[in-house]
């Protein structure tokens, strides 16, 4: 299923396409068979380093040979297989290692194939064909974690909170009661309500975040009642009236995460943070500036900083073709001129196919009822939460020339605004300011005119 208007980027052709999955399957097949069983090193004291440095000391080997998890010496990797639920042939796998910088401790996951080729649920194949109750995870050490506390049916999403790509939504049809419980963060929460609306919100509940109920890993360690955890799940569907008890939870878990409600900080643009707190869901930013004043040089990097970490992002660029966008993006993704330096392309263009990154395929001028309608396919298909739209001008046709230009600029600032709030997404809008003199600083009137649009949004000027 592939909407005209979406295109991930860079396209490949089939016979390419065919050809990196063989090649990627095989290369997984080999790591596995060079990969031993965590449960069976023959070192004693090199499986308790190794479960030590994973948070896993308190994962037994029974539940690590249930799930087949192997462990790759020469990369100091964790194996997570990826079977088909069809005749349990190894279709691909993640490795998870852990790199420590000073005190901080990362997890860097690797698939294959790449996850834009093959998508999987890790525990696929130990679901029974009679189970009805199933608890979705946002990684693989939640899910062995939440089974062996707890002794139900549970999957790991292959990207984590990021995505639930439709394809795997077959596999979950079966369940009548499936509990999300992504992570520890607000954002793992606001990807669960979100995956909860694809599931059916009627056979959905939530694991609310909190100090007493971490990501499922963590609350094994500790030694915190998992079974009881889940029975406290919230319904995901409620009626259209609540009263603040039913409030009182999430009201309480805004005032803990302050700075987690604040939004997704830019790393990138530190005075940005202090203008806007963060980058959040459901609210609209508008944008603007002269010709020539780096408007969209500017919006590709602050849209790159978001999608690098995490934020799935679509781009529909109206104005500048998509690979000159692309090559923008990427010579800001790698921090360098590759134009000087060619020989390190694939390996920047590797590393940049990785970003959960998408673009319209529009370009010049657009009808906007064909661009939101190709908004919400992305939302439904790539889970996108920040689509970047440059410019608005491209999409006041020649339906609109019969009309007051400011009113039908608003009916569309509009729209943009009731979507990102129906789809609880963040819309980065592009507009050019009427013609002033240069020297006279930009206001709200030079976009709006002197009335302003109703609505939540956050224009900002770029500079001179």
């Amino acid at each position: 299923m592939r909407h005209h208007g979406v295109t991930p980027i860079p396209p490949a052709s089939s016979e390419e396409t065919e050809e990196e999955m063989r090649q990627a399957r095989e290369d997984a097949r080999c790591i596995w068979e060079r990969a031993l069983p965590l449960w069976e090193l023959l070192d004693e004291k090199e499986t308790k380093e190794t479960k030590a440095l994973f948070g896993i000391s308190q994962v037994t080997d029974a539940t690590l040979k249930r799930f087949g998890v192997r462990y790759l010496r020469p990369a100091r990797s964790l194996v997570f297989p990826w079977f088909s639920p069809q005749d349990a042939t190894l279709k691909g796998l993640k490795l998870l290692r852990v790199e420590k910088k000073g005190g901080t401790k990362t997890y860097v996951e690797e698939t294959l194939p790449r996850f834009d080729s093959y998508r999987n649920l890790f525990g696929l194949p130990l679901i029974g064909r009679r189970d009805t109750e199933l608890v979705l995870t946002g990684w693989e050490l939640d899910a062995l974690a939440l089974h062996q506390a707890a002794g139900v049916a549970s999957l790991a999403l292959p990207r984590g909170a990021s995505s639930l790509p439709p394809t795997l939504l077959p596999y979950l049809e079966q369940f009548k009661r499936i509990t999300l419980w992504l992570g520890e963060d607000l954002r793992s929460w606001e990807a669960a309500k979100l995956f909860a609306r694809k599931l059916s919100l009627k056979r959905c509940s939530l694991v609310r975040p909190g100090n007493l109920q971490p990501r499922p890993l963590e609350a094994l360690n500790q030694g915190l009642n998992v079974t009881k955890i889940l029975r406290s799940a919230l319904l995901a569907s409620h009626k259209s009236i609540i009263s603040f008890r039913q409030l009182r939870e999430e009201v309480f878990g805004e005032l803990v995460n302050t700075e987690q409600v604040s939004g997704v900080r830019w790393t990138r643009f530190p005075e940005l943070n202090k203008l806007l707190k963060g980058h959040r869901r459901g609210e609209l930013t508008i944008f603007t500036g002269p010709t020539g004043s780096g408007k969209t040089t500017f919006i590709s990097e602050y849209a790159l900083d978001l999608c690098m970490q995490g934020v799935c992002t679509l781009w529909g660029s109206f104005e500048i073709n998509n690979v000159r966008l692309a090559k923008i993006m990427l010579t800001q993704f790698a921090g360098r001129r590759l134009e000087d330096q060619l020989e390190l392309y694939d390996e920047w263009a590797d590393r940049f196919e990785e970003l959960p990154l998408y673009f319209m395929t529009f370009h010049g001028q657009q009808n906007i009822k064909t661009v939101i309608d190709t908004m919400q396919h992305a939302v439904y298909m790539y889970d996108i939460t920040h689509v970047v739209v440059d410019n608005l001008q491209f999409m006041m046709g020649h339906e609109h020339l019969s009309v007051d230009r400011l009113a039908a600029q608003d009916f569309i600032v509009g729209a943009f605004r009731k979507f990102a709030t129906d789809n609880t997404c963040h819309i980065t809008l592009i507009i050019h300011p009427r013609k002033e003199d240069d020297e006279k600083e930009l206001q709200t009137a030079s976009i709006f005119g002197s009335a302003k649009p109703g609505g939540r949004q956050r224009p900002h000027p770029a500079g001179p």
